[in-house]
């Protein structure tokens, strides 16, 4: 009775009109935004191709400060810059309308004006004394900025241009700029596509490195494009991305090629760096778009020693972000009654860190895509999330608390759902806290468990519009629970 007083007393939402013009939006300031260089394989496979379609739909979120085209276990002679400078033609023709939509989206001319190459040969076999690529200098150049914030390094192929900077900065820089630099730098390769990898995690023990090493089989980032039975797989299916993305979507989606391999197999290295209210980059660990990982040093046996990927797999000499298994239940709308509760399969997977958002940040790159052809008030934008308490708290061992995102809002005036849970995986506390009343209204109760040390706990709210596609941000309360 006291939480349904509580709720009935809150305000409700206030509905907003259509605009006309670039909605508001909670964009991160510039400073708040992720440095990121791409290192890609490009035509090794149409799905390096796919991810750039979708990068560039992000270009306003994330600060691209290099477009590198490389060589991989699978393209070991040749490099495609040309390639990135073809899907940048095409954002060129879309990118007016792009800013209709929101502020910030760099013209053609930036963009194309941070292609450069790597070495046109395999591996570590190009790294060393004069031995310096374009895109190997834009990283060092890069990591002199005068620039505080990280810099992360997307390796969607091999990794050689990587390491060239790292051999580079080791010969040419004091131990103590050596330290400063590398401890700017962080890395997320999509498994390890050429020898390079592994010599970075053995000769930079210190670098901050997101990866699942071995064959492709134990790679986190196959959960954009593997299905379960648990899951509704239709966003990945060829028939949704003929829709949504490659047909009538304008001269950008029709760049989009047909699935070879598997769809999209690079776009985890830089999902979790779109700000969404869910993902903390220098935290892996808390889970985002792009999965979840935890630092230990991984067995050969995790590692998927007999599966594909043509690389030798070596022996982890260092703790590394590497596959973190997660457990959810997914939901499934009701016609009657609660609108959404649990379905009756739960999944556990070290992939179900990026499954359990997968349809979100699919019809997040439909949206997107619609902003290049439509005008404002014909496409759907994402929610504001506004919590209602700090999102650091700290309650007493079996007290009541609760969370409210009452006042979050959404910019096209749309009807907004709620689902709020307990992320069992992170924290201190592994086992559920469940909340007292129903999970999807905006205000919810939880009961701190009974502790005798501190301990903390994640509670995540997933915001929804009610708009076509449906859009989806987050807001993260973290709670410490004392004795």
């Amino acid at each position: 009775m006291f939480a349904m007083a509580f709720l009935l007393g809150v305000a409700g939402l206030a509905a907003t009109p259509s605009p006309t013009s670039a909605p508001a939006s909670a964009r991160p300031a510039i400073s708040e935004r992720q440095r990121m260089i791409v290192l890609s394989d490009i035509e090794a496979d149409p799905d390096d191709t796919q991810s750039f379609v979708r990068l560039f739909l992000y270009a306003n979120e994330i600060d691209l400060e290099g477009l590198v085209a490389t060589t991989s276990i699978h393209m070991k002679t040749a490099i495609h810059p040309a390639s990135i400078r073809r899907i940048i033609d095409g954002y060129a023709k879309v990118q007016p309308n792009l800013l209709k939509h929101e502020p910030g989206y760099p013209t053609a001319g930036q963009l194309g004006a941070l292609v450069r190459e790597g070495q046109p040969g395999y591996g570590m076999a190009l790294v060393g004394a004069g031995k310096d690529s374009a895109g190997s200098r834009r990283i060092v150049e890069m990591l002199d900025r005068d620039d505080p914030r990280p810099l992360w390094i997307s390796v969607w192929g091999g990794a050689n241009t990587l390491a060239q900077a790292l051999y580079t900065i080791r010969e040419t820089r004091s131990p103590e700029e050596q330290r400063r630099l590398i401890a700017k730098l962080r890395v997320y390769t999509i498994s390890d596509q050429d020898d390079a990898g592994p010599w970075i995690r053995r000769n930079f023990p210190e670098l901050f490195f997101v990866v699942s090493p071995g064959g492709y089989g134990a790679g986190t980032w196959t959960g954009i494009h593997t299905t379960h039975e648990a899951l509704d797989n239709r966003t990945i299916s060829n028939g949704w991305l003929r829709e949504h993305i490659q047909q009538g979507h304008g001269p950008l989606g029709s760049l989009y090629p047909d699935v070879a391999y598997g769809m999209e197999g690079d776009t985890p290295a830089f999902l979790s760096l779109i700000p969404n209210g869910l993902s903390s980059p220098d935290h892996p660990d808390w889970g985002g778009w792009g999965g979840r990982y935890e630092l230990y040093t991984p067995s050969i046996a995790t590692m998927d020693p007999s599966g594909f990927s043509g690389v030798q797999i070596e022996p982890e000499t260092r703790p590394i972000w590497t596959n973190a298994i997660d457990s959810f239940t997914p939901l499934v709308a009701r016609d009657y009654g609660r609108a959404m509760v649990p379905g009756d399969r739960s999944v556990k997977d070290f992939r179900a860190g990026l499954w359990r958002w997968r349809e979100d940040f699919q019809n997040d790159f439909a949206a997107r895509m619609a902003w290049t052809t439509e005008p404002v008030a014909a496409a759907n934008h994402p929610p504001v999330v506004r919590l209602s308490q700090p999102d650091r708290i700290t309650v007493k061992s079996g007290e009541r608390f609760v969370l409210s995102a009452v006042d979050s809002s959404d910019p096209d005036g749309d009807s907004l759902s709620f689902q709020w849970f307990h992320y069992q995986e992170i924290g201190h506390w592994q086992t559920p806290i469940g909340n007292g009343i129903s999970a999807n209204i905006h205000t919810v109760d939880f009961t701190a468990p009974v502790v005798t040390t501190p301990r903390e706990a994640h509670f995540i709210v997933r915001v929804t519009d009610k708009g076509s596609p449906p859009l989806s941000r987050y807001g993260r309360v973290i709670v410490t629970i004392t004795p």
